[in-house]
């Protein structure tokens, strides 16, 4: 009796596709971009390069779809990627509204901290506050970088 042939996996073959057409885009992006060193390697370099390697990764899970050895995948569940997403969501929406940087980050954090299974919700939204204060601080003071203002930042 012969062993039965593996079928292809096609959620694999739909993610390398996917992989593709991000590569297809990052690269496509990048050639638009002015060459402005006179050393060879100009703001293009970094895309493309991360391009090749999801465009590498995209053929290798082709390959490994196609050939039905991809690892056995478990079944999503939706509450997690519905809590980050609103918490991304919440983050665009505050700092659009003039809510600003620092209480969006923490919003995010405690969003995101719930989501894998954390109930710690006001401890983790103090924690979100010192990590927002701290990239602000690091950003918008140290380097000089302009971050979205809300209340919290026209404190510091």
């Amino acid at each position: 009796m012969k062993p039965k042939a593996k079928r292809p996996d096609m959620a694999g073959v739909a993610i390398a596709a996917g992989l593709a057409v991000i590569a297809g885009v990052i690269w496509w992006d990048a050639t638009g971009l002015v060459a402005g060193s006179p050393y060879g390697l100009g703001p293009d370099a970094a895309p493309k390069i991360i391009a090749a390697g999801l465009g590498l990764l995209a053929v290798a899970n082709f390959v490994s779809a196609w050939r039905g050895t991809m690892p056995h995948r478990e079944a999503g569940e939706f509450g997690p990627i519905l809590l980050i997403v609103g918490g991304l969501v919440a983050l665009i929406a505050i700092i659009g509204l003039g809510g600003g940087f620092v209480l969006a980050t923490a919003i995010l954090f405690a969003a995101t901290a719930r989501a894998f299974g954390r109930r710690a919700l006001a401890v983790d939204f103090g924690i979100g506050l010192a990590i927002g204060v701290g990239a602000y601080l690091i950003f918008a003071k140290l380097l000089t970088l302009s971050l979205p203002m809300g209340p919290l930042e026209r404190l510091i």
